[in-house]
């Protein structure tokens, strides 16, 4: 058994790319919650119901991603550093709090 540690970066697991893995369309995140040192996010897509006329458009769940908040500041971070390297400037830059 390999002996890891949390604090030892060499230690992580090695990716495994997964070329079934589903890709998830949101238009946007709606929705966040913490508990219990977990973050979820939830995603949606707007939909037209064609069956009605006028078709309403509504907005439909298409995902959550659910995380340890330690992952979620990760995932905000490197999204945040992804943009700025992509000349696209977040709009708006969190409140740090210490």
């Amino acid at each position: 058994m390999t002996d890891q540690t949390e604090d030892d970066p060499s230690s992580e697991p090695v990716i495994l790319d997964n070329p079934l893995a589903p890709d998830v369309f949101a238009d946007e995140a709606v929705g966040f919650f913490a508990r219990n040192g977990v973050v979820s996010i939830t995603f949606t897509s707007a939909r037209v119901n064609h069956a009605m006329s006028p078709s309403p458009v509504t907005r439909v769940v298409t995902g959550r991603v659910v995380m340890p908040i330690s992952a979620a500041q990760g995932l905000a971070e490197g999204l945040f550093d992804f943009l700025i390297q992509q000349g696209l400037t977040p709009r708006a830059t969190p409140e740090i709090v210490n």
